[in-house]
Formats: structure tokens, C-alpha cells, sequence
């Protein structure tokens, strides 16, 4: 069991002290792009227990993050800073949102899913840039970071780096939970075949809801957490680019094995500030690396590490 998990149990602890050898080397912007990683890998995460083990490809996944930033950005503008209200604030404001598509989407299968997930991030995107009294197409900036019980635990590089790996760590452990319960064998026996898991007694919609709905909830988390990061919001988070992006994470590490997401996050925002620094026209470095990744890694990185590991 230990052999098997040991790629998860190395990537874990390599982000635990990673932000200890930040700050050991005085690299301050290193301890920021950590940070980065561990808000995205939150957010790629969820995206892998919908898309990983239940086939669901939506492509409007970064909705739910921005409505995560949103509500906290807004309570922040009216004075309301506590997590104990922003926090319930915008899983209850996810909650409600995946619901309400998810009912309509998961009507539909396929390239009908796809455009239906886009459509309605679409109009979540669209609502935020009609948003003129929390800045509109300009974006808000946040008023404060959340505090806890008024302890600004989130004021410090360090605290902010802390909480969203605890998030991180307690969002894995829940998704790989619910991926080896029967729940998450009903979800990928429904991906395999729908027609099967509905002969023999089970209703996939409910499946797939409650699934979507978790996944939403865990994204918003991480638009909270980029909130506070970036201490801006704007309407490009929900853009269907940055769900893209999150998609390209998920397949980047390993489709379906949730610590493949975590790294396909990492690798992803690691490439993306090193080549950055070289050119502002990085993806052209970027898009034959992901080329690469489709042609000799099907599973992604974490398969091929784990490929090279078998006897």
C-alpha cells in the first residue's frame, strides 16, 4: 500500500517544505509562485473528480472559481472579512450555481455537455462584467484579506501558503475518499457505461450531480484563496480560457488519478513562470511541450513515472 501511494506521499511532502527552501535560498517570488500552485492544484483537482473518474468534460469549470473570488471580494468591499462567513458565503454561492446548470447539463452527454458547461460559464462571465457597482469589466480589487476570528492569518506569504496547502491536502484526501467509495465506482462505472449502471438499478443524474456539485464547491475554495493571493478580481477568471487551462493541467498530469492533477497544476504555472521570464510569447514554447505530453504520455506525467517504477 505504501508503494503504491508512494508518488502522492513525495509530492505532498515535496510541497510542504518546498516554501522552507524558498525562503532558505531568499527567494521571496518563489514562495508566491508556490502558492499559485497549491490555489490551482486545488482547482484542477476538483475538475479531475468530475472529469477523471466520472467523463465529464466541462468546459466551464473556472466558473465556480470566480464566483468563489467574487463573493469573497464583494463581502470584503461591505466590510465582511471573516472566513467563518466568507467561506459558507461561497460554497453556498457555488452550491446554488451547480445545481442549477448541473440539473440542465448532465441532461446531455459528450460535445452536448461541453457546450452546455461553456454556455453557462459564459453567462456567469457576462453577469460579473455587468457588475458596475463591484467594478465591472475593471474588476475589484479586495478590500482586505480574510481573517479568522479578526487573526489576519492570511496577511503573511507564509500563512496564506500554509492554509491553501492544509485546503489542498484536506480537498485530496476527501476527493481519493470518495473516489475508492462505492459512490466513486458508481461514477466511473457510469463513464464506462450508462446504459449498464441504469439496467441494473442506478440513477447516473444523481451520481454525476452530487459529484458536480463537490467539484464546484472545491473550485470556488480556490477562488477564495486566489482572492486573497492576487487581492484582485476580475471577470477573466471565469473565462472559458482559464477553464481550458484547468483542463490542460488535469490531462498534463494523469487523467483520473487526482495527485496527476496536483502535478500537471504545478508543472503547468512552474513552465508558465520560467518561460515567461524568457518571452511574453511563451506558449509557442508551451504548445509543442503539450504535444509531446499527448504522444508519449497518454496518462500523463504521473503514469509515466509510475510506468518507469514497475519491475
Amino acid at each position: 500500500m505504501l508503494r503504491r501511494n508512494a508518488l502522492p506521499i513525495v509530492l505532498f511532502a515535496v510541497l510542504a517544505v518546498a516554501p522552507v527552501a524558498a525562503v532558505l535560498l531568499g527567494e521571496p517570488h518563489l514562495l508566491g509562485v508556490l502558492t499559485r500552485v497549491v490555489i490551482f492544484a486545488l482547482a484542477a483537482l476538483s475538475l479531475d473528480l468530475i472529469l477523471g473518474q466520472g467523463g465529464l468534460v466541462s468546459f466551464g469549470h473556472a466558473a465556480f472559481m470566480g464566483l468563489g473570488a467574487y463573493t469573497a471580494a464583494i463581502l470584503a468591499s461591505h466590510g465582511v472579512h471573516d472566513a467563518l462567513v466568507q467561506l459558507p458565503a461561497a460554497l453556498f454561492v457555488c452550491t446554488l450555481f451547480a445545481l442549477a446548470t448541473g440539473a440542465i447539463c448532465l441532461r446531455t452527454e459528450g460535445v452536448y455537455f461541453i457546450m452546455i458547461t461553456l454556455a453557462f460559464a459564459q453567462m456567469a462571465y457576462f453577469f460579473t462584467t455587468s457588475l458596475s457597482a463591484y467594478g465591472g469589466d475593471d474588476g475589484l480589487s479586495l478590500a482586505a484579506r480574510t481573517t479568522l476570528l479578526g487573526a489576519p492569518i492570511l496577511d503573511a506569504a507564509s500563512g496564506l501558503y500554509a492554509v491553501s496547502f492544509s485546503l489542498l491536502l484536506g480537498a485530496y484526501l476527501l476527493t481519493r475518499t470518495v473516489a475508492v467509495s462505492r459512490f466513486g465506482r458508481v461514477l466511473r462505472g457510469i463513464r464506462q457505461n450508462r446504459t449498464r449502471m441504469e439496467a441494473i438499478g442506478f440513477a447516473p443524474v444523481r451520481f454525476q450531480l452530487a459529484a458536480y456539485v463537490l467539484a464546484g464547491c472545491l473550485a470556488g475554495l480556490s477562488g477564495v484563496l486566489l482572492a486573497n493571493q492576487v487581492g484582485f478580481v476580475s471577470p477573466s477568471l471565469l473565462s472559458w480560457q482559464r477553464s481550458g487551462e484547468l483542463i490542460v493541467m488535469v490531462v498534463l498530469g494523469g487523467l483520473g488519478s487526482l495527485h496527476g492533477a496536483v502535478m500537471g497544476a504545478a508543472l503547468y504555472i512552474l513552465l508558465e513562470d520560467v518561460l515567461a521570464e524568457v518571452s511574453q510569447h511563451w506558449r509557442i514554447v508551451f504548445g509543442p511541450l503539450l504535444v509531446l505530453v499527448a504522444l508519449f504520455a497518454r496518462q500523463g506525467i504521473a503514469g509515466l513515472i509510475e510506468r518507469r517504477r514497475e519491475p
